[in-house]
């Protein structure tokens, strides 16, 4: 044999020892995604960005993300005047306190 082909086999072995566990996606959307509270939040950003795309404001695959200015956990709506456009980088996390909770949003008038 090789020098070359032993460390071919080497490398095949250490990768299957490697190899995960297939994702239960099927146990995932039971414990959580499922859950009514969650297809509720699902379904108010959906119709948030239907309707930014419906004002020509984003489009899909366009890499923008459409906020919510109160956010849905903290009461916001998917009405228009609570929704604006950012990039997704911008809108990926979110102002926190020294203790690491999220931040109260400031409720708009």
């Amino acid at each position: 044999m090789e020098k070359g082909t032993k460390k071919l086999y080497i490398n095949i072995e250490a990768k299957q020892m490697t190899t995960k566990k297939p994702r239960d996606y099927r146990k995932e959307y039971d414990n959580y995604q499922g859950k009514p509270e969650q297809v509720k939040n699902r379904t108010a950003r959906n119709k948030g960005r239907s309707i930014m795309e419906k004002a020509g404001k984003v489009s899909k695959g366009d890499g923008k993300h459409v906020n919510h200015v109160v956010p849905l956990s903290q009461g916001g709506s998917a009405d228009a005047k609570n929704l604006s456009v950012k990039k997704a980088g911008d809108n990926l996390s979110y102002a926190r306190t020294k203790t690491g909770a999220m931040k109260k949003a400031k409720k708009s008038t």
